[in-house]
């Protein structure tokens, strides 16, 4: 089974970072990472690395946004449970996501489904599926790995570099440890032993991306080996949803 992970940018004037793992229920191994530009190179990505094998792509992006202001009930419903994690999403609406009326996730989709990817939010524990669906890493990473709020890596206004830098440290030691998780993560080693002594900005933006990419990957690995088990759907397919791990005191009794 192949699990590909897609940290969409909103706009194509941005880079995708993109991670595939190929793997079982008990373990998979990091085949590739890649910087991709506009949806043409993301089709293709997805064609070259899965041809007419099963896979789960998982996308970091709203992928369903009928509401031209405000946000999606996924949202709202997400920080409910989230907030206290400072995982919350940002309010996806057509007036900020929309070019020339089209909103990059849902087109992305449309040209998946041509590939044979069915768009569904539920995820099968096990089944050989082509399925695409949306996710978020900020929930995830806290589910996943049970920590009490978000990693703070990302640049803010008020976080410094050398903050940042040592919370993408954090971000690789807990990455590394999936080796010992279920399912495990191998052969990750080459991306997540990268120094962080980059020469410019813009390349820890671009090692950003990759992480992600990964991290997608990965919650597309996980989603599959638990099903729903551990995760829950926020939202509804026509209103727009968000699919995510939770953290175990929200996991199905079975």
């Amino acid at each position: 089974m192949l699990f590909v992970g897609l940290d969409l940018a909103w706009s194509d004037r941005n880079l995708t970072g993109a991670a595939v793992i190929a793997g079982d229920a008990q373990r998979g191994s990091l085949i590739i990472t890649q910087l991709l530009a506009d949806d043409d190179e993301v089709i293709a990505f997805v064609q070259e690395q899965t041809g007419d094998e099963p896979a789960l792509v998982a996308i970091d992006a709203p992928l369903v946004v009928p509401n031209e202001t405000g946000r999606r009930p996924a949202e709202g419903e997400i920080g409910k449970v989230f907030a206290r994690f400072q995982a919350g999403a940002h309010p996806a609406n057509r007036t900020r996501l929309a070019r020339a009326g089209i909103v990059r996730g849902e087109a992305l989709v449309d040209r998946l489904a041509v590939l044979g990817f069915e768009h569904r939010a539920e995820v099968a524990a096990q089944a050989p599926v082509r399925q695409v669906l949306e996710v978020f890493p900020h929930p995830a990473i806290v589910s996943i790995f049970a920590l009490d709020r978000t990693i703070k890596y990302k640049a803010r206004p008020h976080r410094t570099y050398a903050e940042r830098l040592a919370e993408f440290a954090r971000f690789q030691a807990l990455l590394r440890s999936l080796e010992q998780s279920e399912p495990a993560l191998l052969d990750a080693q080459p991306l997540l032993d990268q120094p962080l002594d980059f020469p410019a900005k813009a390349r820890l933006k671009d090692y950003e991306d990759l992480l992600d990419g990964l991290m997608c990957a990965y919650i597309a690995h996980y989603l599959w080996r638990w099903g729903m088990a551990r995760a829950r759907v926020f939202g509804t397919m026509a209103e727009g949803y968000i699919t995510t791990p939770v953290p175990q005191a929200l996991w199905s009794p079975a």
